[in-house]
């Protein structure tokens, strides 16, 4: 059993370093945000639907949850189009340490979505995560409109959880998954049918940004997400949630040493990086001893 926990731990850790890795993808592919986001659906669905079919489970779900599953589908399209969209405009650096409020919204939002009364050390914390971004964008103005769209990302990421912490009860998460990318890819690609984007040049990609493609819906969605669903199983809520805030971590570091170049930010940028990242694991440590007193 204590081994089994340890190679769970080992592998949430590679899975959250995975997960910072999509953002350096998303610097690396050269295509529009709302292309990425349109193959990066496609390719993983395809994926996930492989999966259900060698595990034979079964695709047939309600219909109620079938709509339910198709307003969270287009949610996240929309999550990841302004993710990759602030990544683009701005670097990884700013929008990775945007995304450690996704903690703050979630103490505000979750209340409204399970009934439970607001915390006030999740409201504290989160104050002290809008002072450690405040002193960030004193010093990277520039990357303003970044910010914008990677707090829309953020706060489109904490209502598509929230609603898949619900449907989750009802449905296996693989096919959760399956039919949410499945709709997202349907929601982008009636945008673009209106728009004329599907054109000859539309499926015209060079191979490093296949290459990038293919390991983002693979690797970053596909794998990652299967694979956390089994670690979520062996380990404690506790435990997944504090590794989990690393993420942010681990994709600014990589995005020091892999793209460089605008990647390099200033001594305030980590500082402000640092309050946030202390304050969330902070938040997650308190949360921990709340509970274990109740």
């Amino acid at each position: 059993m204590q081994n089994d926990n340890i190679k769970s731990y080992l592998n949430l850790h590679l899975i959250v370093f995975i997960w910072g890795f999509t953002a350096i993808l998303g610097a690396l592919i050269t295509i529009p945000a709302d292309d990425l986001v349109w193959y990066r659906m496609l390719i993983a669905s395809g994926f996930i639907g492989l999966f259900l079919v060698a595990k034979k489970k079964s695709f047939r779900i309600s219909v109620r949850d079938l709509f339910q599953l198709v307003f969270v589908g287009l949610l996240i399209a929309l999550h990841w189009i302004f993710f990759f969209q602030a990544i683009h405009i701005s670097n990884v650096s700013i929008t990775l340490s945007v995304f450690s409020l996704g903690a703050f919204f979630a103490s505000l939002l979750e209340p409204i979505f399970y009934g439970r009364k607001v915390l006030w050390y999740e409201v504290f914390f989160g104050l002290i995560i809008i002072a450690g971004l405040s002193l960030i964008l004193q010093v990277e103005s520039g990357y303003i409109n970044g910010v914008f769209f990677a707090l829309a990302s953020i706060i489109l990421g904490v209502l598509f959880t929230l609603m898949n912490g619900k449907l989750i009860a009802k449905q296996d998460p693989s096919v959760i998954t399956f039919y949410e990318f499945l709709s997202g890819f349907f929601f982008i690609s009636l945008y673009f049918i209106v728009q004329g984007k599907f054109t000859k040049d539309f499926f015209v990609l060079s191979v490093t940004n296949w290459v990038w493609l293919f390991i983002l819906a693979s690797v970053c969605t596909a794998y990652a997400f299967t694979a956390s669903v089994g670690v979520m199983r062996k380990l404690t809520p506790y435990t997944v949630m504090l590794t989990t805030n690393l993420e942010p971590v681990y994709g600014i570091v990589l995005a020091y040493f892999i793209i460089g170049g605008k990647e390099k930010m200033s001594t305030e940028f980590y500082i402000g990086a640092l309050i946030i990242v202390i304050t969330v694991i902070l938040n997650g440590v308190i949360k921990h001893y709340y509970k274990a007193k109740e």
